[in-house]
């Protein structure tokens, strides 16, 4: 009696810029072909392909081997430079949408706008310092006028008290 053949499956992972697509009977037969150490299933890394996109065809044409599809839909001539996937080929896959720069743009926007407000903030504070020191500058100058003034006039009274002692004495 002949061994019949178990049913192919196909299973993805991404892998760099590609998917690695593979045709296999099993998750853990699709694990070995990649090489992987540990269940990409289980991480939600790889997954159980139902469609029959071009990937899983090129898989099926060539069951237990690795075929890389380009994720641009770009299909490499040359051999996979993946450590222990030599000679694999590659199929085309349909190119995703570019990801929109929205939110980056407004993200950016808002910092601009942020920097500016503080920069606003700072020149304020900067203007309330200069007043702030000319203030302490016109205080300090009354302040040691008066103090002058406050000793010439002990000085005055010292002289006077020290000739007044002084006839006294006599």
């Amino acid at each position: 009696m002949a061994k019949r053949s178990p049913k192919l499956k196909v299973f993805k992972t991404p892998i760099g810029f590609h998917d690695a697509y593979v045709a296999a009977p099993s998750r853990k037969s699709a694990l070995k072909a990649w090489g992987a150490g540990t269940d990409l299933f289980t991480a939600g890394i790889a997954e159980l392909v139902t469609g029959s996109g071009e990937g899983a065809k090129a898989a099926l044409a060539k069951p237990g081997e690795v075929v890389r599809v380009g994720r641009e839909g770009n299909e490499a001539n040359s051999p996979s430079t993946s450590p222990g996937r030599t000679g694999r080929k590659m199929a085309k896959a349909k190119a995703k949408p570019r990801p929109s720069q929205a939110a980056l743009e407004k993200a950016e926007a808002a910092l601009a706008e942020l920097e500016t407000a503080q920069a606003a903030e700072r020149a304020l504070l900067a203007r309330e310092e200069e007043k702030l020191d000319k203030r302490r500058r016109g205080m300090e100058d009354k302040q040691r006028k008066a103090r002058e003034r406050a000793e010439a006039k002990r000085d005055e009274a010292w002289t006077r008290y020290r000739q007044a002692m002084a006839e006294w004495v006599g």
